[in-house]
């Protein structure tokens, strides 16, 4: 590192360290923007559940056997009350379930599909099954491939009586298997993003709505007990129309499936010309399919993204930074109420979409990077998994304000602003903006109630810090890697006395703040 590199980073360090927790008796920073914030502690509020935190994606099914896929399973769930993993490829030819012999005969090999699910199981999670890809031995067009490193075929069955019969085979193994209690506690959901480049059925809509079909009724012919949703589309579409084929039809549907992520255009999820920032994006695009629900003849329906993230591309300064920590917060605040449960993509850097990983902060979809090291978005997961489950008032837009049934009080509190870069290549630099300053006056708490605070900003929880202080290595030695696990480990939260339940916070550019009263 360069003399003038040292120096650059000496005083990016000092000037982070100005922006850290104030009493009530620090003044705010000059340059920090005031906001007053008065909670009821007595209120009644009004209920939140923590639909964000039941269900997250992950890499293919087949990576689910790896260690260290295994290891980040167990991360999760000790930092979360993530209950449900869905990954892609359950049918895949990686997986084995579909034989066929030279005589053309069809068998059934449910040693992988046992093991997958076994894991999940066992480490304290339950599937949400995508019933996709087409097994090779099963399709119409064996050149249908996906562009995915690992070239799953989209194309529909040959022979929908194989289909049928192959769903029937895998739901009747499972109650078998599992019993059909727990696996009615499951979701299926039939494909993935059947509108985009994941179904090679002309037309699109209409071809998936025959897969759904026959795939609904193979699945209740076995236990009408298990649960079926759809249509599992990108940039929230075809929910209109996947009901009012349903009911036309009498197919049974348990749930509806969408996804979207925050740099979806407006003209791809609303057909119109707007500029929707990535702030907002995902939350408008739930409350439009929650209102398309409510209008159908299914009006009490769930709801489920079984997608979101705050983009679709591989873009480092999203997905890997503090950044996350507001913009999931946000999207919290924004969507609750609006939806039975959303899942992030994903929980896992043991991804191989794009390909075999090869600099742990590339950009990737997980909350984990590779080599076991928590990203920012990780420790927002697990700094807001303390909120609780009754909202209070609160008059901010960067905040949230809960109740615990122990009678804590639990804010978040943060700083939202934009990415400083959104490339496929990293983009040193520091966020624009000014810190906020929050002046909170809670009232109704016991006497002598303190305060513990939760940090994740640029010199808290932040493993790319340390890894941009290295040189950002494509392979990092392993000692670099114990030290990058280290310094993206959540930061030690800080005690500090409510006085009479007043105090106040400074909360950095794209800095996210949990506080615990009790």
């Amino acid at each position: 590192m360069t003399l003038s590199a040292q120096l650059r980073n000496l005083a990016l360090a000092v000037c982070a360290t100005a922006l850290l927790f104030t009493s009530t008796a620090s003044a705010a920073p000059p340059a920090a923007t005031a906001t007053s914030l008065r909670i009821d502690a007595s209120a009644k509020g009004t209920p939140f559940p923590h639909f964000w935190e039941q269900m997250l994606g992950s890499g293919r099914a087949s990576l689910a056997l790896r260690d260290d896929y295994r290891k980040d399973l167990d991360a999760v769930h000790q930092a979360t009350g993530v209950g449900y993993i869905r990954f892609h490829g359950i049918l895949d030819h990686d997986v084995g379930l579909v034989q066929r012999d030279p005589q053309g005969k069809i068998s059934y090999n449910f040693s992988y599909i046992d093991q997958i699910y076994d894991g999940l199981l066992e480490h304290g999670f339950k599937p949400f099954v995508e019933l996709g890809f087409m097994p090779p031995e099963l399709t119409s067009d064996p050149a249908a491939l996906q562009a995915f490193w690992y070239r799953p075929n989209v194309a529909p069955p040959k022979d929908y009586a194989e289909w049928d019969a192959m769903i029937g085979a895998l739901a009747k193994h499972l109650v078998e298997r599992y019993g059909i209690d727990e696996v009615a506690s499951w979701y299926f959901e039939v494909w993935n993003e059947p509108n985009i480049g994941f179904w090679a059925g002309k037309p699109q809509q209409s071809t998936y709505f025959t897969l759904y079909d026959h795939t609904v009724r193979a699945l209740k012919a076995v236990s009408p007990r298990i649960r079926v949703g759809g249509p599992s589309t990108a940039q929230a579409a075809w929910a209109t129309d996947f009901l009012a084929h349903v009911h036309k039809n009498n197919v049974p549907v348990d749930f509806v499936s969408t996804h979207v992520y925050g740099d979806d255009t407006a003209d791809n999820v609303f057909h119109t010309s707007e500029n929707i920032p990535r702030a907002d994006m995902v939350c408008r695009a739930v409350d439009k399919v929650h209102k398309e629900i409510a209008a159908s003849p299914y009006p009490h329906l769930p709801l489920i993204f079984s997608e979101y993230n705050a983009s679709y591309a591989n873009l480092p300064n999203v997905t890997d930074t503090v950044f996350m920590g507001p913009w999931l917060a946000n999207t919290i605040r924004e969507c609750a109420g609006k939806v039975e449960a959303m899942s992030y993509w994903s929980f896992s850097d043991v991804f191989e979409e794009q390909g075999i990983v090869r600099n742990p902060f590339y950009g990737g979809f997980g909350l984990i990077a590779a080599n076991r090291i928590p990203k920012p978005a990780f420790n927002a997961f697990a700094m807001l998994h303390k909120l609780g489950d009754k909202r209070l008032v609160v008059g901010s837009d960067s905040a949230l304000a809960t109740r615990r049934d122990d009678g804590s009080v639990v804010i978040a509190l943060w700083n939202y602003a934009p990415p400083v870069g959104n490339t496929a290549s990293y983009t040193p630099g520091e966020p624009a903006g000014a810190p906020k300053h929050f002046s909170l006056d809670v009232r109704h708490l016991p006497a002598g109630a303190h305060a513990t605070v939760w940090r994740l900003d640029a010199t808290h929880g932040n493993a790319v810090a340390a890894f941009d202080r290295m040189g950002r290595p494509d392979s990092p030695s392993r000692e670099q890697i114990v030290q990058l696990r280290e310094a993206g480990k959540l930061a030690a939260p800080e005690s500090v006395k409510a006085n009479n339940g007043k105090f106040e916070i400074t909360v950095p550019v794209q800095g996210l703040v949990v506080v615990e009263l009790r």
